[in-house]
C-alpha cells in the first residue's frame, strides 16, 4: 500500500450550491469520507486537487466556493494542489510530488467526472500510473441531453481502457 495515494479532485464548496449541486452530493462525500478514513489508517498519502479559477470567477482563490468541503477537510500531512485546468498534472507539482513519494498507483476520487476526473484519469494512464477509478466516489452534473447518472455510468465504462473500476466498499474491504 506504501506507493498508492489517494487523489480527491475538486471537491469545493462550490460544487454543493443549494440551487444546483452536484449530483448524490452527500453519498459522494460520505465515500471520499470512507476512503480518507481508510487511506489514513493504511498510511497512504491523501492529494487534494482545488480547482482555481482566475479573479472575479466562482473558484477564485480564497472565495468560499474554492475552499475545500468541510467534511473532507485536509490535515496538516495531506498534500494540497492547485490547478487551473481540468488536468490535475498540467502545470502543477502533483507528478514531482507522487515521484518524490514513490507512487505508482492512484485511487480516483472527485467531481466533475466527465471533465477533470476523466482529464486526470487518462494522464495518469499515460505517465505510466496504475490507477484505481472509484466508480461511486466521483459525480457530476446533468445535462440537456444525459442525466448525471448516465454521465456517470458512461465514464465508469469508458474510463476501464484507463483504470481499474471498483467501488468503495470493495476497495476499502479487499483484504477482509
Amino acid at each position: 500500500m506504501n506507493n498508492t495515494a489517494l487523489l480527491i479532485i475538486d471537491v469545493q464548496q462550490g460544487m454543493f450550491v443549494e440551487d444546483n449541486p452536484v449530483f448524490n452530493g452527500e453519498q459522494l462525500l460520505a465515500n471520499i469520507g470512507q476512503l480518507s478514513d481508510y487511506a489514513r489508517s493504511h498510511e497512504i498519502p491523501i492529494f487534494y486537487i482545488q480547482h482555481t479559477e482566475p479573479a472575479g470567477r466562482e473558484l477564485e482563490k480564497g472565495s468560499p466556493a474554492w475552499l475545500i468541503h468541510p467534511h473532507i477537510t485536509p490535515t496538516a500531512s495531506d498534500i494540497v494542489i492547485e490547478k487551473t485546468t481540468p488536468d490535475s498534472f498540467h502545470q502543477t507539482e502533483l507528478h514531482q510530488e507522487l515521484q518524490k513519494r514513490n507512487i505508482e498507483h492512484l485511487l480516483l476520487t472527485g467531481i466533475q467526472s466527465d471533465v477533470c476526473v476523466d482529464t486526470t484519469c487518462r494522464r495518469a494512464f499515460s505517465l505510466g500510473y496504475k490507477s484505481t477509478l472509484l466508480t461511486d466516489a466521483h459525480s457530476t452534473w446533468g445535462s440537456s441531453e444525459l442525466t448525471a447518472q448516465q454521465i456517470i455510468d458512461h465514464h465508469n465504462q469508458v474510463l476501464r481502457w484507463f483504470a481499474i473500476t471498483k467501488e468503495t466498499k470493495d476497495a476499502i474491504y479487499k483484504e477482509k
